[in-house]
């Protein structure tokens, strides 16, 4: 009987273990999509910084920074946003609210919105500061359009 007990003890933390939420999981997905958000800020910062007058225009630097701002909105990263990664489940480890997963359309369209402006910026960035100007107003609604529904405010 005893050894049925340990069994079913080593078996019960064994089960618990292995959720995610337990076993450190979605860690990477969460690590990858914040650095992903990361490379966004960066680039969008440089064209910001431009776009204010904080930075010297410089074409090739304007252009590589949308051009990779591009790039990282066009990634196919659905894998690091699994359902249950959220700040129900994970507590302060995301700012990602739950809403995400259940109103997945409207995500979508946000996506595609910022794939969107991306493009038109990273047509844009290498011609002129006017034309960077003239960009990014709607860039940063592209970026709202998921922070301000989908994401939590900093504690």
């Amino acid at each position: 009987m005893k050894s049925v007990l340990i069994a079913a003890a080593i078996a019960l933390v064994a089960g618990l273990a292995s959720h995610p939420v337990f076993a450190g999981g979605f860690d990477r997905e969460v690590k990858a999509r914040k650095a992903l958000m990361q490379v966004y800020a960066f680039n969008i910062s440089i064209l910001g910084a431009m776009a204010k007058g904080k930075r010297p225009y410089e074409a090739k630097l304007a252009q590589a920074a949308a051009d990779n701002l591009l790039a990282a909105v066009s990634m196919k990263n659905a894998v690091m946003w699994p359902k249950g990664s959220d700040n129900d489940a994970l507590g302060d480890k995301t700012r990602a609210k739950p809403k995400l997963w259940s109103t997945y359309p409207k995500v979508a369209e946000k996506s595609k919105r910022m794939q969107t402006v991306a493009k038109k910026m990273a047509a844009a960035a290498g011609k002129g500061l006017d034309a960077v100007k003239a960009n990014m107003k709607a860039l940063g609604s592209g970026c709202g359009g998921c922070h301000k529904p989908f994401r939590a405010p900093k504690k």
